[in-house]
């Protein structure tokens, strides 16, 4: 009996150690890289997203990293004080600014910004953010910017060891409970992620909130949207949710996630290419190290691997198919109005170059464009603006169906209508 369940562990010990994935360390060293190398581009604006990346993996180049953290202190620093004085919300901005630079071990008040009085350092802006977006909750059941930013300063504030205020994190506990948390009708799963991460540093730092069980509470019923969330190919949300949604089920308790259905459906995207702009590798690659933002609360930057060293990539020359394709572009404006243009463009095109193409036409369509950190999006399109501080944004959907990627990602491959909606949320 003894030799029987002996074989039994040691099968059982085998079954386990056998990797469900040959090739998961093979790609997450692919992918530290690509992310690594979107950091050289000269034209693209240093993404404290991107530094969160790359300080959270196991393998680091720290020269390159270094460089990159100087960049965010000169430029991204200058562009949130800009907003500041434009008295503009950066909730969200200015949180991943200070993940940023905790990833660094960066002293977090050595740097300071103005609103228009005595400069601050950057958390005691960080919690006056949080405060105008409570009071905007009070006044109007939602934050003066997104509940996702909302979260994400919260998580900023607690892993910057700095107590979050009792009624700043009422708000969000209360919104989850009772549904709050919308993406007009859908609910946002990104958002749900955050706000466990945010929820759970509270609960893991010990931070005092105004009903405990009104917290485990929140973080049950978190736990069960983010799972529902999964759909029949294993992303849970969609595929550009599902690395944030594994960070966030990772810390709440989600089970065995290694070799889960969602981290296979990571992988697979991954393989194919799928995550090729820096955001999206941003949110992929701790998820498939199962690493999360929480861990910058212990990180001390000693004794880090310096072994990440880029290879020249090799020339891959691709022959274009410049075929025509024939494609409807659909404009909703706020009032309900609808203008409609055909014509034909090169096949592969992007969404961008489309409607560039479709302006040049001198067809009447015209369309203005501004920076994120997932790229360029919509701000005006036909002289009409759908702008955050209004609550509004240009919805992009292919044959009724919402896009996923950004414009600049997008591809026209096949006969498709585009509709560019003047959405409110």
């Amino acid at each position: 009996m003894k030799a029987v369940l002996l074989a039994v562990a040691v099968l059982s010990a085998l079954t386990a150690a056998k990797p469900c994935a040959p090739d998961h360390d093979e790609l997450i060293l692919r992918l530290n890289k690509d992310l690594l190398r979107s950091v050289e581009e000269p034209e693209a604006p240093p993404n404290p997203s991107v530094h969160l990346a790359l300080r959270l993996s196991a393998h680091h180049n720290l020269a390159m990293e270094n460089q990159h953290l100087t960049r965010l202190k000169t430029q991204l620093h200058q562009n949130l004080q800009s907003s500041l004085a434009a008295g503009q919300a950066v909730t969200g901005q200015l949180a991943l600014y200070v993940l940023a630079l905790r990833s660094s071990c960066h002293d977090l008040t050595s740097l300071t910004l103005s609103d228009g009085d005595a400069p601050e350092h950057l958390l005691s802006h960080l919690k006056r953010q949080l405060e105008r977006e409570k009071e905007h909750i009070a006044l109007s059941r939602r934050p003066l910017t997104t509940y996702y930013q909302y979260s994400l300063g919260m998580l900023a504030l607690c892993v910057g060891g700095v107590r979050v205020s009792a009624h700043v994190s009422h708000k969000l506990i209360h919104a989850v409970n009772h549904g709050l948390i919308k993406h007009g009708d859908s609910a946002p799963i990104d958002s749900y992620a955050m706000a466990a991460l945010a929820l759970q540093c509270l609960k893991e730092a010990g931070t005092s909130v105004r009903n405990e069980e009104d917290l485990e509470k929140s973080l049950t019923n978190i736990k069960q949207k983010l799972l529902d969330s999964q759909r029949a190919d294993g992303h849970l949300g969609n595929q550009f949710s599902t690395g944030l949604v594994l960070q966030a089920l990772q810390v709440i308790g989600g089970g065995e996630l290694r070799c889960s259905a969602p981290m296979e459906a990571l992988r697979s995207d991954a393989r194919r290419g799928r995550y090729h702009s820096p955001m999206a590798l941003s949110q992929t690659l701790p998820a498939l190290q199962q690493r999360t933002y929480l861990h910058l609360r212990g990180g001390d930057c000693r004794n880090e691997d310096d072994s990440l060293v880029l290879d020249d990539e090799p020339v891959v020359e691709v022959l274009a198919d410049l075929s025509p394709v024939p494609v409807q572009v659909e404009v909703l404006k706020a009032d309900g109005s609808a203008v409609e243009y055909r014509f034909e463009v090169p096949s592969g095109s992007t969404l961008l170059e489309v409607l560039k193409l479709l302006q040049d036409h001198q067809m009447g369509f015209t369309f203005e464009t501004e920076n994120s950190l997932w790229g360029k999006f919509l701000s005006r399109v036909n002289g009409e603006q759908a702008r955050q501080t209004d609550r509004r944004y240009w919805n992009l959907s292919t044959d009724g169906t919402n896009l996923t990627q950004g414009m600049e990602d997008f591809n026209i491959t096949a006969n498709q209508k585009i509709t560019i909606k003047n959405t409110g949320y």
